[in-house]
């Protein structure tokens, strides 16, 4: 049964996804790939600058985006085989954690929702209860309880050790896992984002999606010595974003913001974030960010990218155009289709 069938939007790509923002590694750069004549007139000079100075070298370039475009344009169908098959051959160790309960709360963070509920809430009051960084508009505050972190990780690490396929959050984190894949979605992520998350962004961010949220993608991402240590300078795919730290014993590590995107970085000045476990930290999904190395130990982290399709219907946040939808399967990145409505129309809190 499609969504359009239940009673549910039909998400969207937009076409850019196979073109734009691939990210390459060696070089920390995120390029456009059309065709390779574009490609070479667009980055050869720079990709020189940075190292890429032999015809073999360029052309190991050329293989690695040639492998990235193929990979997201079969990802819907390779991704829905993944779960079928992590449905069939996973046994959970913690089967509860799957479905979210009230318990699993800090107890600040549900004063907080609650007062984000009440009569004559405003962002003003709001600001009172939470920890605003040295960043603009990153909010931190507690999100889970310590002993659910340490049983979602549990289950995140039997995960990782079982012989279930698994996939990649995102092509800057090698190592991690898409919640979705993993049966996260409806009986947790969903719940948390709509029925906890909203009456926040609801009132942090009226101005970029915050009180239509209507889609999410949902990853943990994990950083060790072995591993990934720490993530480039880049923004998300997404209106809104809430990063977790869900443990382990970790040093250093610290997130580091800059500003807006369209902000260059040479006029920009970061400023650095603790991550502390149980905390998460809210930013707008458009703002600057990255992770510096940890020093040792290991971290897990729970991002949740969370998306506004009457925001992004108007202006693909990763192409800076109007989309081009391309169909996809479950929330795929948050379109949808509505074609009666303005192009300025404004999100309502519903």
């Amino acid at each position: 049964m499609s969504n359009e069938e239940d009673g549910n939007p039909l998400f969207f790509f937009c076409d850019c996804f196979t073109t734009d923002n691939i990210f390459l590694e060696d070089y920390k750069l995120h390029v456009r790939f059309v065709s390779e004549q574009q490609f070479r007139l667009d980055y050869q000079t720079l990709l020189r600058r940075l190292g890429c100075v032999t015809e073999q070298q360029f052309e190991d370039v050329l293989n690695k985006i040639s492998q990235e475009v193929d990979r997201r344009r079969r990802l819907g169908v390779t991704s829905a085989e993944r779960a079928a098959a992590i449905k069939d051959v996973y046994h959970p160790l913690h089967p509860h954690v799957y479905r979210l309960q009230e318990s699993y709360l800090a107890p600040k963070f549900k004063q907080i929702v609650e007062y984000c509920r009440s009569r004559g809430a405003s962002g003003d009051g709001l600001s009172g209860l939470l920890q605003e960084e040295a960043a603009v508009r990153v909010y931190r505050f507690p999100v889970f309880e310590k002993s659910f972190c340490e049983e979602l990780v549990e289950e995140l690490e039997h995960f990782e050790q079982s012989s279930a396929p698994k996939g990649r959050p995102n092509t800057m984190n090698h190592y991690g896992i898409l919640l979705n894949e993993l049966g996260f979605d409806e009986g947790f992520i969903t719940p948390l984002r709509e029925h906890y998350l909203h009456p926040l962004t609801s009132l942090l961010y009226p101005d970029c999606g915050g009180r239509c949220l209507d889609s999410h993608k949902a990853f943990v991402v994990k950083y060790d010595m072995n591993e990934d240590l720490d993530l480039s300078y880049h923004y998300d795919n997404a209106e809104v974003t809430l990063n977790v730290s869900l443990g382990k014993d970790f040093t250093e590590g610290n997130l580091y913001f800059g500003d807006m995107k369209q902000v260059p970085l040479s006029e920009t000045e970061c400023s650095e974030v603790e991550h502390r476990v149980t905390e998460g930290l809210l930013h707008r999904g458009q703002h600057m960010h990255g992770a510096l190395p940890i020093s040792s130990g290991q971290r897990w982290n729970l991002i949740i990218w969370m998306r506004a399709s009457l925001e992004r219907n108007k202006l693909c946040p990763m192409c800076n155009k109007r989309p081009t939808l391309v169909e996809g399967e479950g929330f795929a990145d948050g379109f949808t289709k509505h074609p009666d409505a303005p192009l300025n129309a404004s999100c309502v809190l519903t």
